[in-house]
């Protein structure tokens, strides 16, 4: 049967639709508004249904597809719950969700088909597995009803990460007439072997994967991911270190890289992201001062922000390398004689009882102290405008208050109150919080044996702060965003990181970063820019190096940093800020596309006439920026994935397309 490839209709598949889990959330919810501009109403998600979640996420609605709306009705007579209705974000895709536990009775009659038809074992007591089956078989069944309904249009069904990808190898083994598409946005196997204390990626052709998935329990979850690699017609990951990592852990080198793109629109500020860096350092100046300020004082003209954040994995998030550079930083500082502090923050949300009263009470007094200055202040402006209005017609020199006349003996005893109250004794506290495990905490461990203890002498300080920002805290009250804008530089140099989305969001807002080779974004700044360090990505080796040598390195590029001047500083924020339209969707969801093109030709190799196998690469390449002349534009190499224009009109061209 022909079926017409030049108007497909779109699935994709993920257990974070309309579901935040994870990473894949945020990216499939980014993601939509561009899909939907390409398929329209050909464009469905499919994900779980947890009711708790959805009744915020999703607008029911009654189905409007005849064959959608023929196959949920009999799904629902054999006992399946599903909710259909419109995704609440930009653009208001249409989604599916499933209820697995409505289906629950045909779990066990599923796990034996999937092991006769797949070879795929399932132990009884891993509940997120017999979720995972249940979705696919769903998954299956939907997919399969819709093709033999829909007679004319291809059907492209697209599977994110392991626990929605059960439906692959049914697909294939049911010879169901659609395609499938497969992107891994992190193996399983990597993540758990990374989380050890295994040197991953010099060792990582020597692996028994079999073994290796079998000593840490996840030999059956290994398995699914593993069939649906191999049973997908086009199988992606997220990255170039991701896809070396599923060649030797899955055993598939997969077709391309869908690199994540993020909302450019969502985080442009135009030409205010200067002034919003400004107004939001200084609300972290205020902090600062409370925290520091009554124990001692330093310049905060001559103060940095550096700060990394994410989920509290120590060594994943390249955290441990962080505090050791920041030890060598802070001597380097020292030697130099540097007028500079740095402050650094570790955002990472950890076990906590409540704020430090230490952290609490610094805010307070400051605040009550800047309060009583500013009573105080209204105040000797009243009392210039009575004298000068009252002698307005008198001697001119009658209208002028002397200095001693501005303050009150009752004012000077207010502001003494307070200025004695903002005084304490010890040095300024590392952690925000009474952590619940303050002894074995790897964060607070790790900082001690660097000694970076805030003391006065030290030119680097640390703030450890596990939870993460809001706008609604005593202490910071920024929100995430805001926060990084008025930073100075993130610092992510992650030793496992398919992606990394807190580096790429510094970009868009004009923020200066160091990320690693070892991360999905890293790698792939430094294929497309020449240079990446003049437009602030820069990228520690972690790949090539010893961990002292990356060390140092990043140590190198910290002091580097430091030693720049207020207006190289922006001018490199403005040169950051230039590769957003890069990161964005836009831009990046041209992989996509050519994912979707490569499975429909795989499948339907008859319906594009006149293309040969070996020039399918050619006929389905897209335009993206090449280098570039003007030193104030990102200088990009070309990569595997991004072709060559001609000039800036075509860029201009290529980034409104969508």
């Amino acid at each position: 049967m022909t079926r017409d490839v030049h108007n497909p209709i779109l699935f994709e598949i993920s257990w974070e639709v309309a579901n935040k889990v994870g990473g894949v959330y945020s990216v499939i919810r980014s993601k939509a508004p561009v899909t939907i501009h390409e398929f329209g109403d050909r464009y469905t998600l499919i994900g779980p249904l947890y009711y708790k979640t959805a009744i915020a996420e999703v607008e029911p609605e009654e189905v409007t597809n005849p064959h959608m709306k023929e196959i949920l009705e009999e799904m629902s007579r054999q006992g399946v719950r599903w909710m259909y209705g419109r995704w609440l974000i930009e653009s208001s895709p249409r989604v599916i969700l499933f209820d697995t536990s409505s289906i629950s009775t045909r779990l066990e009659e599923w796990k034996a088909d999937l092991w006769k038809v797949a070879s795929i074992p399932s132990p009884p007591n891993d509940q997120e597995v017999n979720d995972a089956i249940l979705f696919g078989y769903l998954i299956s069944w939907f997919l399969n009803d819709f093709v033999v309904r829909e007679r004319n249009a291809a059907v492209i069904a697209h599977f994110h990460d392991w626990l929605a990808s059960v439906g692959i190898p049914l697909i294939r083994k049911r010879h169901i007439d659609l395609t499938t598409i497969f992107t891994s946005h992190a193996t399983l196997l990597g993540r758990y072997l990374c989380s050890g204390s295994v040197d991953f990626y010099n060792n990582i052709k020597n692996f028994n994967v079999e073994e290796e998935a079998g000593k840490r329990g996840i030999y059956h979850r290994y398995h699914i991911e593993r069939a649906a690699a191999h049973c997908s017609d086009v199988f992606t990951t997220v990255s170039q270190i991701t896809a070396f990592e599923a060649e030797h852990l899955i055993k598939r080198k997969p077709d391309g890289i869908l690199p994540i793109g993020l909302n450019a629109v969502k985080f442009s500020a135009m030409h205010e992201f200067q002034n919003l860096h400004a107004q939001n350092k200084e609300k972290i100046h205020d902090f600062v001062r409370g925290h520091f300020y009554g124990h001692y004082d330093f310049d905060l003209d001559n103060t940095l922000y550096f700060f990394t954040a994410g989920h509290y994995e120590f060594k994943n998030k390249g955290v441990d390398t962080f505090i050791e550079s920041l030890g060598r930083l802070n001597s380097r500082l020292i030697a130099c004689n540097s007028p500079v502090t740095v402050v650094a923050f570790i955002v990472m949300p950890a076990a906590t009882q409540s704020f430090a009263v230490e952290s609490l009470k610094g805010q307070a007094v400051t605040k009550q102290l800047k309060e009583t200055i500013k009573d105080i202040t209204e105040k000797i402006g009243q009392r210039i405008f009575e004298k000068a209005a009252r002698y307005a017609g008198g001697d001119i020199v009658d209208a002028i208050v002397e200095p001693d006349e501005l303050l009150t003996n009752k004012d000077k005893v207010f502001l003494k109150r307070r200025v004695i109250a903002l005084k304490r004794g010890g040095w300024p506290p590392i952690v925000t919080h009474n952590m619940v495990d303050d002894v074995t905490d790897p964060i607070l461990n790790s900082i001690r044996r660097v000694r970076l203890l805030n003391s006065p002498g030290d030119r680097v300080k640390i703030i450890f702060h596990p939870e993460y920002m809001s706008s609604g805290s005593p202490l910071i009250g920024l929100d995430y965003e805001d926060f990084v804008r008025g930073s100075h530089l993130g610092v992510f140099p992650s030793y496992y990181e398919p992606w990394g989305s807190s580096p790429a969001e510094c970009t868009l807002m004009g923020v200066p970063c160091i990320t690693s080779n070892l991360s999905g974004y890293g790698g792939f700044m430094q294929d497309i820019l020449e240079t990446p360090d003049d437009y602030g990505i820069y990228i520690v080796d972690r790949r090539m190096k010893t961990t002292e040598e990356s060390i140092n390195q990043m140590a190198d590029y910290m002091l580097q940093f430091c030693q720049k001047s207020r207006r190289q500083r922006i001018t490199q924020r403005n040169r950051t800020e230039r590769l957003s339209d890069l990161l964005d969707w836009k831009i990046m969801g041209m992989e996509y596309v050519r994912a979707r093109k490569l499975a429909l030709y795989r499948t339907y190799p008859d319906s594009f006439a006149g293309v040969e196998a070996g020039e399918f690469e050619s006929y389905i390449k897209t335009k993206i920026p090449k280098p570039l002349s003007a030193p104030a534009s990102p200088r990009i190499k070309g990569s595997s994935n991004i072709a060559d224009v001609d000039d800036d009109e075509e860029i201009t061209e290529e980034i409104n397309r969508f």
